[in-house]
């Protein structure tokens, strides 16, 4: 079509004339509302920003230095929780007055947590004093989430031959 039969229609449908594809021959050009186009792709971009920021998310969770061994136990599975999700996970002893004088306690708090989440992270961050804050960081282990995967999806195959070979299928 020639440019200007491609103005004119593009004037009557009250639609902008937009070259999508300059290198080939001839070029290629479509009819759309330039605006809306602008619009959506603008869309699009911050709907990607936000997927990539949401990745790459840090979440925290706080305890204190005399917290008891269920609560740790509780914490644990709420890291784990946070792991799945992908999101690094900053745990922290937080000290209080004169708890300050015994990080030891606060080192064998963030020990346990680490020893309890060991399947499924990494430690990205030795403990550091940070404040009034004794804190680690860490990052979900990719290599050890595809490996439980796996394991998962291939344990309920394995239960159905188990079943199929004993001849419980259910058709007796």
């Amino acid at each position: 079509m020639r440019i200007e039969d491609a103005l004119a229609l593009a004037e009557e449908l009250n639609l902008d004339l937009v070259e999508v594809g300059p290198n080939q021959n001839p070029p290629v050009c479509r009819l759309l509302d330039y605006g809306r186009f602008r619009y959506r792709q603008s869309k699009k971009d911050k709907e990607a920003r936000k997927a990539a920021r949401g990745a790459s998310q840090q979440r925290e969770v706080r305890m204190s230095p005399g917290i008891s061994e269920n609560d740790i136990n509780s914490k644990i599975r709420t890291v784990k929780g946070l792991l799945d999700e992908g999101a690094k996970v900053r745990v922290a002893v937080t000290f209080r007055g004169r708890q300050q004088a015994h990080p030891e306690i606060a080192m064998r708090v963030l020990r346990k947590v680490a020893e309890g989440v060991k399947d499924f992270a990494k430690l990205e961050r030795a403990p550091t004093m940070e404040g009034r804050a004794l804190a680690i960081m860490l990052a979900p282990d990719k290599t050890q989430q595809q490996s439980q995967q796996s394991k998962k999806s291939e344990e309920p195959a394995a239960a159905a031959q188990g079943a199929d070979a004993s001849g419980q299928n259910g058709a007796d």
